[in-house]
């Protein structure tokens, strides 16, 4: 009943079952129906992870433990930003999570991404601090970016601001078919740019919203159009591509 987050009927007050049946729609429905969708197209995903649902749809983490899919960080929960915290409180957090994901997938998460997206000042240097090897925090590039961090550094990887379905949907009340064709003409061009240079193209879904059957509809027309391409692209974790740059991109002594 309290807490940051998205909400589908602002002012509301709380208890407010509408509004926390609509994100539960993703864990109880909607991440299964992307679960179908990419095991038909053999695509990995990377698992933005809240740890506390390995306490709330455990089922739904085995399912893509199963996939072989990989999990990062993503907080405790997105009711709380670790902007609100001062550094020994981050620093707790991000241990948190980190022992949480350890101890279930029996390795320690490598990637990170703040709730929210909304990191503090010291982020990153908490994140290298504690061994992670890459961020998704700053959308600022179409390709891998070393950044000073802690004792050393850490790599930022592409994440999807727009190409997001919640900014496009949720915020700027985007149609399915729009969001679609975003997918798939966002792909084209960078597939046609990357002649030129290799690229980082990723897309952000919530399962809460992709996954109601009329976005799925488009989506899945979205997905087919990226798997089509497979000749010509490499389809990745966030955890693949940051470990290729790694090994041929490394930080120079």
């Amino acid at each position: 009943n309290e807490g940051l987050g998205i909400s589908y009927s602002p002012g509301i007050p709380h208890p407010n079952s509408y509004n926390w049946a609509w994100r539960e729609y993703g864990n109880r429905v909607g991440v299964w129906r992307l679960i179908e969708l990419c095991d038909a197209l053999e695509i990995p995903m990377s698992v933005l992870l809240n740890s506390e649902c390995y306490e709330h749809c455990p089922e739904a983490i085995e399912a893509l433990r199963r996939r072989g899919d990989e999990m990062l960080g993503h907080g405790r929960t997105n009711s709380e930003h670790q902007n609100n915290f001062d550094a020994a409180g981050e620093r707790k957090l991000i241990a948190d999570v980190t022992a949480a994901i350890t101890r279930h997938e029996g390795r320690a998460p490598r990637g990170w991404l703040s709730p929210g997206v909304n990191p503090s000042l010291v982020t990153p240097d908490l994140l290298q601090e504690a061994g992670y090897t890459y961020l998704l925090d700053w959308p600022m590039d179409d390709q891998p970016v070393w950044m000073k961090a802690g004792n050393g550094h850490i790599l930022s990887l592409p994440y999807p601001q727009e190409v997001n379905d919640i900014p496009m949907i949720a915020l700027h009340h985007g149609t399915a078919p729009a969001f679609a064709d975003m997918v798939i003409d966002n792909f084209d061009e960078m597939l046609a740019q990357s002649s030129k240079q290799s690229l980082v193209y990723g897309i952000a879904v919530h399962a809460f919203l992709i996954g109601q059957p009329f976005r799925l509809r488009h989506f899945r027309r979205a997905l087919e159009h990226i798997a089509k391409h497979r000749d010509k692209v490499w389809i990745a974790t966030t955890g693949a591509i940051a470990q290729h740059f790694i090994d041929h991109a490394p930080i120079r002594p």
